[in-house]
Protein backbone atom coordinates (compact mmCIF):
# COMPACT_ATOMS: atom_id res chain seq x y z
CA UNK A 1 0.00 0.00 0.00
CA UNK A 2 1.27 3.62 -0.86
CA UNK A 3 2.20 5.54 1.89
CA UNK A 4 1.01 9.33 2.57
CA UNK A 5 3.45 10.15 5.74
CA UNK A 6 6.63 8.27 5.94
CA UNK A 7 8.67 9.49 9.19
CA UNK A 8 12.10 7.68 9.55
CA UNK A 9 14.04 8.30 12.79
CA UNK A 10 12.75 11.99 12.51
CA UNK A 11 14.09 14.80 15.30
CA UNK A 12 13.32 18.30 16.08
CA UNK A 13 15.43 19.96 18.69
CA UNK A 14 14.58 23.18 20.10
CA UNK A 15 17.23 24.85 22.77
CA UNK A 16 18.69 21.46 23.57
CA UNK A 17 15.60 19.34 24.01
CA UNK A 18 13.62 16.71 21.79
CA UNK A 19 10.64 17.82 20.44
CA UNK A 20 10.26 15.17 18.31
CA UNK A 21 12.76 12.05 19.48
CA UNK A 22 13.42 9.42 17.07
CA UNK A 23 10.03 8.96 15.49
CA UNK A 24 9.38 6.18 12.69
CA UNK A 25 5.86 6.26 11.52
CA UNK A 26 4.07 5.16 8.19
CA UNK A 27 0.79 6.33 7.45
CA UNK A 28 -0.75 4.39 4.36
CA UNK A 29 -2.91 5.63 1.83
CA UNK A 30 -6.13 4.15 3.29
CA UNK A 31 -5.28 4.64 6.91
CA UNK A 32 -7.21 7.73 9.16
CA UNK A 33 -4.77 8.20 11.89
CA UNK A 34 -5.57 9.99 15.39
CA UNK A 35 -2.80 11.37 17.21
CA UNK A 36 -3.16 11.26 21.32
CA UNK A 37 -1.21 12.47 23.98
CA UNK A 38 -0.70 14.93 27.03
CA UNK A 39 0.16 18.86 25.83
CA UNK A 40 3.98 19.19 24.95
CA UNK A 41 4.32 15.74 23.39
CA UNK A 42 4.73 16.80 19.68
CA UNK A 43 1.76 16.46 18.16
CA UNK A 44 1.24 19.81 16.71
CA UNK A 45 4.79 19.50 16.06
CA UNK A 46 4.20 16.11 14.08
CA UNK A 47 1.76 18.10 12.28
CA UNK A 48 3.89 20.47 10.95
CA UNK A 49 6.34 18.37 9.50
CA UNK A 50 3.49 16.62 7.71
CA UNK A 51 2.26 19.61 6.64
CA UNK A 52 6.16 21.29 5.40
CA UNK A 53 5.82 23.97 7.77
CA UNK A 54 8.83 22.39 9.46
CA UNK A 55 12.10 20.99 8.47
CA UNK A 56 13.58 17.93 10.95
CA UNK A 57 16.71 18.84 12.56
CA UNK A 58 17.87 14.60 11.92
CA UNK A 59 15.98 12.08 10.23
CA UNK A 60 13.94 12.22 6.85
CA UNK A 61 9.95 13.23 6.47
CA UNK A 62 8.75 11.06 3.48
CA UNK A 63 5.39 13.45 2.08
CA UNK A 64 3.08 11.97 -0.75
CA UNK A 65 6.18 10.16 -2.32
CA UNK A 66 8.71 13.21 -1.67
CA UNK A 67 11.21 13.95 0.91
CA UNK A 68 10.99 17.40 2.49
CA UNK A 69 14.42 19.28 2.08
CA UNK A 70 15.16 17.61 -1.67
CA UNK A 71 12.05 18.34 -3.37
CA UNK A 72 9.92 22.39 -3.50
CA UNK A 73 7.47 22.62 -0.42
CA UNK A 74 5.12 25.15 -2.91
CA UNK A 75 4.58 21.45 -5.13
CA UNK A 76 3.64 19.58 -2.20
CA UNK A 77 1.56 22.31 -0.19
CA UNK A 78 -1.19 22.25 -3.07
CA UNK A 79 -1.99 18.85 -1.96
CA UNK A 80 -2.14 18.78 1.53
CA UNK A 81 -5.12 19.88 3.04
CA UNK A 82 -5.08 21.40 7.03
CA UNK A 83 -7.43 22.47 9.47
CA UNK A 84 -5.46 24.17 12.74
CA UNK A 85 -6.65 27.11 14.94
CA UNK A 86 -3.56 28.82 13.46
CA UNK A 87 -4.98 29.12 10.35
CA UNK A 88 -8.34 30.27 11.56
CA UNK A 89 -6.69 32.97 12.78
CA UNK A 90 -5.45 34.29 9.28
CA UNK A 91 -9.10 33.99 7.52
CA UNK A 92 -10.34 37.60 7.24
CA UNK A 93 -13.54 37.75 9.46
CA UNK A 94 -15.35 39.91 6.90
CA UNK A 95 -14.40 37.41 4.58
CA UNK A 96 -18.14 35.53 2.88
CA UNK A 97 -17.94 31.41 3.73
CA UNK A 98 -18.12 30.50 0.00
CA UNK A 99 -14.93 32.69 -0.54
CA UNK A 100 -13.38 31.61 2.54
CA UNK A 101 -13.79 28.09 1.02
CA UNK A 102 -13.44 29.34 -2.76
CA UNK A 103 -9.63 30.63 -2.43
CA UNK A 104 -8.92 27.29 -1.46
CA UNK A 105 -8.13 26.70 -5.06
CA UNK A 106 -5.02 29.63 -4.90
CA UNK A 107 -3.99 28.74 -1.59
CA UNK A 108 -4.85 32.01 -0.49
CA UNK A 109 -6.53 33.66 2.55
CA UNK A 110 -8.99 36.70 1.46
CA UNK A 111 -10.55 36.88 -1.87
CA UNK A 112 -8.28 39.65 -3.92
CA UNK A 113 -8.21 39.80 -7.93
CA UNK A 114 -8.01 35.79 -8.72
CA UNK A 115 -10.13 34.58 -11.29
CA UNK A 116 -12.54 31.50 -10.41
CA UNK A 117 -14.39 29.47 -12.89
CA UNK A 118 -18.04 28.44 -12.69
CA UNK A 119 -16.62 25.00 -12.08
CA UNK A 120 -14.78 26.14 -8.64
CA UNK A 121 -17.78 28.02 -7.22
CA UNK A 122 -20.10 25.01 -7.88
CA UNK A 123 -17.13 22.47 -6.08
CA UNK A 124 -17.02 24.89 -3.36
CA UNK A 125 -20.84 24.74 -3.15
CA UNK A 126 -21.25 21.11 -2.91
CA UNK A 127 -18.18 21.01 -0.29
CA UNK A 128 -20.30 23.69 2.01
CA UNK A 129 -23.46 21.31 1.71
CA UNK A 130 -21.26 18.00 2.62
CA UNK A 131 -20.41 20.10 5.85
CA UNK A 132 -23.97 20.90 6.85
CA UNK A 133 -22.95 25.02 5.67
CA UNK A 134 -24.68 25.66 2.37
CA UNK A 135 -27.16 27.89 3.81
CA UNK A 136 -24.44 29.68 5.40
CA UNK A 137 -22.38 30.53 2.27
CA UNK A 138 -23.71 34.59 2.25
CA UNK A 139 -22.65 35.09 5.80
CA UNK A 140 -19.38 36.52 6.88
CA UNK A 141 -16.95 34.09 8.76
CA UNK A 142 -16.38 36.39 11.29
CA UNK A 143 -20.37 36.45 12.25
CA UNK A 144 -20.37 32.27 13.03
CA UNK A 145 -20.24 29.98 15.91
CA UNK A 146 -17.25 28.13 16.80
CA UNK A 147 -18.40 24.58 15.46
CA UNK A 148 -20.04 26.55 12.20
CA UNK A 149 -16.15 28.17 11.39
CA UNK A 150 -14.51 24.85 12.64
CA UNK A 151 -16.36 22.93 9.90
CA UNK A 152 -15.90 25.98 7.42
CA UNK A 153 -11.77 25.39 7.77
CA UNK A 154 -12.76 21.69 7.26
CA UNK A 155 -14.56 22.48 3.96
CA UNK A 156 -11.51 24.53 2.94
CA UNK A 157 -9.02 21.80 3.72
CA UNK A 158 -11.09 19.40 1.17
CA UNK A 159 -11.84 22.08 -1.39
CA UNK A 160 -9.23 21.41 -3.31
CA UNK A 161 -9.32 17.03 -3.32
CA UNK A 162 -6.27 16.92 -1.15
CA UNK A 163 -3.91 13.76 -1.17
CA UNK A 164 -3.38 13.89 2.77
CA UNK A 165 -5.84 16.06 5.31
CA UNK A 166 -4.13 17.37 8.27
CA UNK A 167 -6.80 18.20 11.32
CA UNK A 168 -5.62 20.17 14.36
CA UNK A 169 -7.76 19.75 17.10
CA UNK A 170 -11.13 20.11 14.87
CA UNK A 171 -13.15 19.64 17.60
CA UNK A 172 -11.21 21.91 20.73
CA UNK A 173 -13.53 24.37 22.46
CA UNK A 174 -16.61 23.32 21.09
CA UNK A 175 -19.88 22.45 23.37
CA UNK A 176 -21.20 19.25 23.21
CA UNK A 177 -23.84 19.71 20.34
CA UNK A 178 -20.89 21.43 18.17
CA UNK A 179 -18.80 18.52 18.88
CA UNK A 180 -21.06 15.41 18.36
CA UNK A 181 -22.55 17.18 14.90
CA UNK A 182 -18.92 17.89 13.77
CA UNK A 183 -17.42 14.25 14.84
CA UNK A 184 -20.36 12.45 12.85
CA UNK A 185 -19.51 14.57 9.98
CA UNK A 186 -15.72 13.24 10.75
CA UNK A 187 -17.05 9.42 11.23
CA UNK A 188 -18.83 9.98 7.49
CA UNK A 189 -16.15 11.42 5.76
CA UNK A 190 -13.52 8.77 7.30
CA UNK A 191 -15.73 5.93 6.27
CA UNK A 192 -15.66 7.08 2.75
CA UNK A 193 -12.97 5.08 0.12
CA UNK A 194 -12.60 8.36 -1.44
CA UNK A 195 -11.42 9.90 1.24
CA UNK A 196 -7.49 10.67 1.29
CA UNK A 197 -4.58 9.64 3.89
CA UNK A 198 -5.91 11.84 7.40
CA UNK A 199 -3.99 12.64 10.79
CA UNK A 200 -5.96 14.35 13.20
CA UNK A 201 -4.52 15.60 16.80
CA UNK A 202 -6.43 15.70 19.91
CA UNK A 203 -6.29 15.80 23.47
CA UNK A 204 -9.52 13.10 24.59
CA UNK A 205 -9.84 9.47 23.57
CA UNK A 206 -14.04 10.90 23.50
CA UNK A 207 -13.22 12.97 20.56
CA UNK A 208 -12.17 9.87 18.05
CA UNK A 209 -14.79 9.85 15.62
CA UNK A 210 -15.57 6.55 14.56
CA UNK A 211 -13.82 5.09 11.27
CA UNK A 212 -10.35 6.36 12.31
CA UNK A 213 -8.13 3.25 11.80
CA UNK A 214 -5.34 3.80 13.76
CA UNK A 215 -3.71 5.95 16.72
CA UNK A 216 -0.47 7.07 17.44
CA UNK A 217 0.22 7.68 21.15
CA UNK A 218 3.31 10.17 22.38
CA UNK A 219 4.97 11.13 25.57
CA UNK A 220 7.62 13.74 25.43
CA UNK A 221 8.42 14.04 21.45
CA UNK A 222 8.62 10.03 21.40
CA UNK A 223 6.15 7.21 20.79
CA UNK A 224 4.42 5.25 23.49
CA UNK A 225 2.57 2.88 20.93
CA UNK A 226 1.19 3.44 17.47
CA UNK A 227 -1.04 1.00 15.43
CA UNK A 228 -4.76 -0.21 14.82
CA UNK A 229 -6.68 1.59 17.14
CA UNK A 230 -9.36 -1.54 18.52
CA UNK A 231 -5.64 -3.24 19.38
CA UNK A 232 -2.95 0.14 20.33
CA UNK A 233 -5.91 2.23 22.38
CA UNK A 234 -5.80 0.68 26.07
CA UNK A 235 -5.74 1.48 29.05
CA UNK A 236 -2.39 0.09 29.75
CA UNK A 237 -0.77 2.35 26.52
CA UNK A 238 -3.23 5.39 27.70
CA UNK A 239 -1.61 5.47 30.97
CA UNK A 240 1.90 5.39 29.90
CA UNK A 241 1.52 8.43 28.08
CA UNK A 242 -0.20 10.60 30.12
CA UNK A 243 1.84 9.39 33.24
CA UNK A 244 -1.26 8.15 35.21
CA UNK A 245 -3.60 5.45 35.67
CA UNK A 246 -6.73 5.46 33.02
CA UNK A 247 -9.27 3.36 32.71
CA UNK A 248 -10.45 3.06 29.24
CA UNK A 249 -14.44 2.15 28.25
CA UNK A 250 -15.78 1.23 24.84
CA UNK A 251 -18.99 1.29 23.23
CA UNK A 252 -20.17 1.35 19.47
CA UNK A 253 -16.52 2.85 18.16
CA UNK A 254 -16.60 5.71 21.09
CA UNK A 255 -14.14 6.01 23.68
CA UNK A 256 -14.42 7.25 27.17
CA UNK A 257 -11.23 7.59 29.66
CA UNK A 258 -10.98 8.36 33.14
CA UNK A 259 -8.41 8.65 35.78
CA UNK A 260 -8.24 5.54 37.87
CA UNK A 261 -8.00 6.16 42.28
Amino acid sequence: MPSALEFSDVVVRRDGRNIVDHVTWTVADDQRWVVLGPNGAGKTTLLQLADTLLHPTAGTVGILGETLGRTDVFEIRPRIGFASSAMARRLPRDEKVLDVVLTAAYSVTGRWNEQYENIDERRALRVLGEWRLDHLADRTFGTLSDGEQKRVQIARAVMTDPELLLLDEPTASLDLGAREELLALLSGYASSPTTPAMVMVTHHVEEIPVGFTHVLLLRDGGIVAAGPVESTLTAENLSTAFGMQIALTADGGRYAARATA
